[in-house]
């Protein structure tokens, strides 16, 4: 059954089977040839029969494709392996090789309108630039220098610095010095002798944050028991210490002068 062809201009008769082939979306490796066939020869009489040359190209793929339909219609030939011998086969593989040259020249065809749209500018560097010539000459600088002899030595510059690390002292955190006034602590606990008769010294250091500041009321605690602003009871070593006001807090500021 004949189909109507919109005529149109193809490069060569491969080019008419792959337009045929991709229009009716059948397998180029299994091409129903009687068809195809039919199809191009449908378009080869609409064909405009001036120009020989080409119309002769046409009419010798016309006469290919009748006699791979006449060899179909026949009992299919055995090749010496034993295996049954195509008709198309030859066909299949003219029509995969143009079309593989035909996607080439479409991506050629690309690169050509890219390079048109590329812009070269010419040098516009200034004389005095041009002829400067640095003062080291760095082929003569790196000698025979290579990347790996480079990274060796930077591998033994490297281990002798780790070599110089003290394996303990670098192990140590960041030694602040913390200011501690020993007059704000006496305030601090004059305060809170004031607001409490008996407690315990875990009591009183709850908002001791630092171990500096731990230790500076401490002292302050030993300065009032020799004072004797207040007494102290401890049951065991490892007990808690408990104190106990004996004279009047609003006293201690008599002994800021002394501490």
């Amino acid at each position: 059954m004949g189909i109507s062809v919109k005529l149109q201009a193809f490069e060569g008769p491969l080019d008419l089977l792959l337009h045929l082939i991709d229009k009716n979306k059948v397998n180029i490796y299994d091409i129903p040839i009687a068809m195809i066939t039919q199809q191009y020869l449908d378009y080869v009489n609409q064909m405009d029969k001036k120009d020989l040359n080409i119309v002769s190209e046409f009419l010798v793929m016309a006469a290919t494709l009748l006699e791979i339909k006449s060899k179909m219609l026949l009992p299919s030939d055995v090749n010496e392996e034993g295996q049954v011998e195509d008709p198309r086969q030859e066909l299949v593989d003219k029509l995969l090789e143009y079309k593989m040259y035909k996607y080439m020249s479409y991506e050629l065809k690309d690169k050509q309108l890219d390079a048109g749209r590329a812009l070269f500018k010419k040098s516009t560097v200034p004389p005095e630039v041009e002829a400067y010539k640095p003062l080291v000459n760095l082929d003569e600088l790196v000698g025979d220098m290579t990347l790996a002899k480079l990274n060796s030595i930077f591998q033994m510059v490297m281990k002798r610095k780790e070599d110089k690390i003290d394996p303990v002292r670098s192990k140590f955190g960041k030694i602040e010095k913390e200011e501690i006034n020993m007059d704000d602590r006496l305030q601090y606990v004059k305060k809170f002798l004031m607001g409490h008769d008996n407690f315990s010294f875990t009591k009183l250091l709850m908002n001791n944050s630092t171990k500096m500041s731990t230790i500076v009321t401490f002292l302050v605690v030993l300065e009032l028991i020799k004072t004797g602003f207040i007494s102290i009871i401890q049951e065991g070593t490892l007990e808690d210490i408990y104190i106990t006001v004996v004279r009047d807090p609003n006293l201690i500021g008599d002994l800021e002068q002394a501490i």
